[in-house]
């Protein structure tokens, strides 16, 4: 279950997901240098809109993809700040797939895996690079970019998994039906 899981936030704290029981949560990872990255807007927006009525986002960066969220911790969260106005919390810089996954990732990926990529600019050039590096991508659980959410409800089910190319009213909807 999501709530056996800590995880360390940006500032070197222990979080808890036991004290998010009974809140709707969306765990993301996220790059300050990604083509993506312009979700953060829409993120910080639901925040905004629903953090009052339960809902908890879990911003996990990670430098996995393109070396695209390079600087430290803080780098990333004054970037964050700056530029996209952001006031939900951030999480230590972390590895979302392979041996050093955290794992959480793991638990959450073997919850629900990758079920394609959405209609989006990206999705063709997406495929084309994950094929060239492993024809069985598609079918792995593994996360494949920056900026994939997933969503729990108040119960603590993983419930979805949208992709960086997944249309962020579609994000949002789902969230906003778990409140």
């Amino acid at each position: 279950m999501i709530y056996d899981y800590k995880i360390t936030t940006g500032t070197g704290e222990t979080l808890d997901l036991a004290d998010y029981k009974g809140k709707v949560i969306m765990v993301v990872n996220t790059a300050t240098g990604c083509g993506f990255t312009p979700q953060y807007a829409p993120i910080e927006k639901m925040y905004e809109d629903y953090h009052d009525e339960g809902l908890e986002i879990l911003d996990i960066p990670c430098n996995q993809f393109g070396g695209q969220a390079p600087g430290s911790d803080q780098e990333i969260h004054d970037f964050c700040t700056l530029h996209f106005n952001t006031t939900f919390p951030q999480m230590k810089k972390a590895d979302v797939n392979g041996p050093d996954e955290l794992p959480l990732y793991t638990y959450l990926k073997a919850q629900k895996g990758f079920e394609g990529f959405g209609l989006h600019p990206y999705k063709e050039l997406l495929e084309g690079m994950f094929a060239k590096a492993d024809p069985d991508w598609a079918s792995k659980s593994d996360i494949k970019w920056n900026f994939t959410k997933f969503i729990v409800d108040r119960a603590g089910n993983v419930v979805a998994r949208f992709e960086p190319t997944a249309d962020m009213a579609e994000v949002e909807a789902c969230v906003k039906a778990l409140l």
